[in-house]
């Protein structure tokens, strides 16, 4: 029995976890994957948008600056990498050039800050590599590149450390309201109940909303491909190269990384399929061919991987934060659509803003407000690497050598709370398998890490849960294990 149960695990439902932490209630996260981070947050665009593109008094715009606000003190707290390097919207056709003064009104009514219009000759002293189509440009400083995973895995771990509980592999089956009003939540890990449930299911937000609405909502599937490029590209652009957006979105976009790669994309693809983040040869065509209409040149060479991630859009364009009118005590987080990674700090505020009201909740005397990040050794000069040896030899083994990513750091990866158990659980928090062989080389050795710190049998260490398992069965030597 919990005061309030969070459903699902991504960037926004461990944002109002983090906020509920402040209070004195018993909070539990259900997630259906085996990780934080495994949905619509684990393949997005990394960025922290401005805040200029949202319709004017929407809840999106309103929320999409707010969260743009706390970034910088969001991201001292939790000790994540976050760069306001600033965006570009460029416009390549002098006849549309009313549409950057149509986007810079709007950001000035939304409240983004220092939005400038900058001609043909002011934009590519910033950013050679534009198009010589270049027409003009918005300029907006506030706008900036942060890590998801290490947002989303950073908010989780902070929240687990103030008290709430994550139970994974536990998937939403059924819901329903008792005659006390406490709701049943059946799932595939046994039942729980809760006075509240705060819907952030992503993706599957609709599907969870309509077990206790008649109001039924309907998520369109929006898939987004990506091409990563290798670091010897990360400084082609250095702002944030959006074009001009459409009712589709913002756009194929061209961004450097906060860990120095380059990104390009995404594409915007209705589909009907909650599991569809495939790559197509259809969809990456159209990244590369869309980016260069705006950044001339691309490298396109150093490529190092392709990966899609799906948008729960809404027809209405909004987010939905609200307490669902025919289930009183079920909050919906859905519709959390881009700029949803910008707005999620003000969606876990406004969420617990409603529940305090609500619940006339009182804040803890010893919330713990920040937390530390995984030691990154990349940085260290040789006398502090050799005094962290020192310490903890582990930190002289070389896992990752494309992200010099060492052992010491997968190991902290694994114990910490709501520690990595698989390999992309591993990847997300250290970045070993990020680099340019894409985890060819240290993926053996990851596995050994997590055989002999979990002693989980090598049949059952997978790639990211489920049935995605690396070795099927062994040909020699020992038995299988069952």
């Amino acid at each position: 029995m919990f005061d309030v149960i969070v459903i699902g695990a991504g960037v926004s439902g461990c944002a109002v976890a983090r906020e509920l932490s402040r209070y004195d209630i018993n909070v539990c996260v259900l997630e259906k994957c085996s990780d934080v981070c495994e949905g619509t947050s684990k393949a997005n665009s990394a960025i922290v948008h401005a805040g200029f593109d949202a319709d004017e008094g929407s809840l999106m715009a309103r929320l999409n600056v707010e969260g743009n606000e706390m970034m910088d003190k969001l991201s001292k707290d939790l000790d994540i990498p976050f760069k306001r390097n600033g965006s570009m919207v460029v416009c390549i056709h002098k006849e549309e050039l009313d549409g950057l003064k149509v986007l810079y009104e709007r950001g000035v009514k939304n409240g983004v800050k220092g939005l400038k219009l900058l001609t043909k000759e002011e934009a590519l002293e910033l950013e050679p590599n534009l198009s010589e189509n270049v027409e003009g440009a918005l300029l907006a400083p506030t706008g900036g590149i942060i890590c998801p995973f290490e947002l989303n895995i950073a908010m989780a771990e902070n929240a687990n450390v103030n008290g709430v509980e994550f139970r994974f592999n536990t998937e939403v089956e059924d819901i329903k309201k008792d005659s006390d009003g406490i709701w049943h939540v059946r799932t595939c890990n046994g039942e729980y109940k809760a006075r509240y449930i705060v819907n952030a299911a992503g993706v599957y937000a609709d599907k969870v909303h309509n077990m206790v609405s008649a109001d039924k909502m309907h998520i369109i599937e929006r898939r987004g491909d990506y091409c990563l490029l290798d670091k010897e590209a990360g400084t082609y652009v250095s702002h944030t190269i959006f074009p001009q957006p459409t009712k589709y979105g913002k756009g194929v976009l061209v961004t450097p990384t906060v860990h120095g790669n380059l990104l390009v994309g995404p594409t915007a693809i209705d589909i009907e399929k909650k599991e569809g983040n495939n790559t197509t040869q259809e969809g990456l065509e159209a990244v590369i061919s869309k980016a260069s209409e705006n950044v001339k040149n691309l490298p396109m060479r150093s490529v190092i991987t392709s990966f899609a991630g799906l948008r729960a859009h809404l027809e209405r364009h909004e987010f939905v934060i609200e307490e669902v009118k025919d289930a009183p005590c079920f909050i919906d987080v859905a519709g959390i659509e881009s700029p949803g990674l910008s707005a999620s700090p003000a969606i876990g505020k406004m969420v617990g803003d409603m529940l305090k009201e609500k619940m006339g909740l009182k804040e803890k005397q010893n919330w713990i407000s920040t937390r530390k990040g995984i030691k990154s050794t990349k940085d260290l000069s040789i006398e502090e690497m050799n005094a962290l040896i020192k310490e903890n030899p582990a930190y002289g083994n070389i896992i990752c050598r494309c992200e010099m990513v060492t052992e010491g750091e997968i190991l902290d990866a694994i114990h910490r709370p709501l520690g990595a158990r698989t390999l992309d659980g591993v990847k997300r928090r250290t970045r070993a398998g990020m680099g340019r062989c894409q985890a060819g080389f240290c993926s053996p050795r990851t596995m050994e890490i997590l055989h002999r710190e979990l002693d989980l049998p090598y049949e059952k260490i997978t790639k990211s849960g489920g049935k995605s398992n690396i070795v099927i069965e062994r040909t020699k030597g020992e038995e299988s294990e069952a």
